[in-house]
Order: C-alpha cells, then structure tokens, then sequence
C-alpha cells in the first residue's frame, strides 16, 4: 500500500486523482482502434481488451469493498482470481468502446463512493489475502495506484 492509515484528506486526494485519470485517460483510450485494443504490448500476457477488462473487474471487485468494509469494522473478501475472471468474461470478444465506457462509468460511481465514505469507517480492516490486510482508506487509496499502473501498461507503445 502506497500510504498507511490513508485518512479523509488521502482519500479526498485519491478521488480527485480518479477523476483527473478518467479526464485525461478516457479520450486515449477511445483513440486506441478495435485493432490495436486486441495487442498485447511488449512481455504481456493480456491484450489491451484484457488489461482494461482487468480494471474493470477491479473496479466490480473494489465496490464491494468500498461499500461493505464501511458498515463492519473487520471484514475478509474472497480472494480475486484475476486470470479466470477476465477469461471467464471474454473482454477480447467486446467492442473496445463498450469497454471503454463500461470501465469509464464504473469508475466515476467509485469516486462518488470514495467522496462520501464517513471518515470512521476509513479504519475499518478490508482483508483481500491474509497476507495484505489494509485499512478502507488504504485500499482506496492504492485502488488508484493500481488503476494508474495497469494504464500504462495499455498505454505502453509496442
């Protein structure tokens, strides 16, 4: 996790660098063709589609978390299996831009989730693996690291 014990202002902060991402990423990603969203860029094992479905799943994954950790103070998730779920969806057989603005809008309802998340419950324990427990807040905030990262992957020119 990027930063520990991520408080009101941490997650503030991570919900207006989601909605700069979304700004700034969404027209990119729009540009990419049908073509180009089906290659995978250097040393990966998912094409484009798949990197973006994998965001997507993340973003269904992390609502959960978002909206079920606020009501309890200790709460374990089951264990994400990331190759399955994208396999199991088939991103590859979409059309880009329904991806797009699938991953775009799911995104936007989280920074509404993120902006009013009561500050009490930003301590309360989401468990993703016995060895990554994080606070709410923590998760939220590396929520966007992670979108960030997995971005520059679809973004990376082959």
């Amino acid at each position: 996790m990027t930063e520990l014990n991520a408080n009101v202002t941490a997650v503030s902060g991570a919900a207006s660098r989601l909605t700069a991402v979304l700004q700034d990423a969404y027209p990119q990603l729009l540009a990419l063709t049908e073509d180009a969203s089906l290659m995978r860029p250097a040393k990966m094992t998912w094409c484009r589609k798949e990197i973006l479905g994998h965001l997507i799943d993340s973003a269904a994954n992390n609502h959960h978390r978002f909206v079920r950790t606020q009501a309890v103070a200790r709460l374990q998730f089951p264990a994400y299996q990331q190759d399955h779920w994208v396999a199991a969806q088939g991103y590859r057989d979409r059309p880009w831009q329904e991806l797009v603005d699938l991953w775009r809008l799911y995104n936007q309802h989280l920074v509404h989730v993120m902006k009013r998340v009561p500050s009490e419950s930003l301590g309360n324990q989401c468990i993703v693996s016995a060895d990554e427990p994080s606070t709410l807040g923590d998760h939220m905030v590396d929520y966007v690291r992670h979108l960030k990262h997995h971005l520059a992957q679809i973004f990376t020119r082959d």
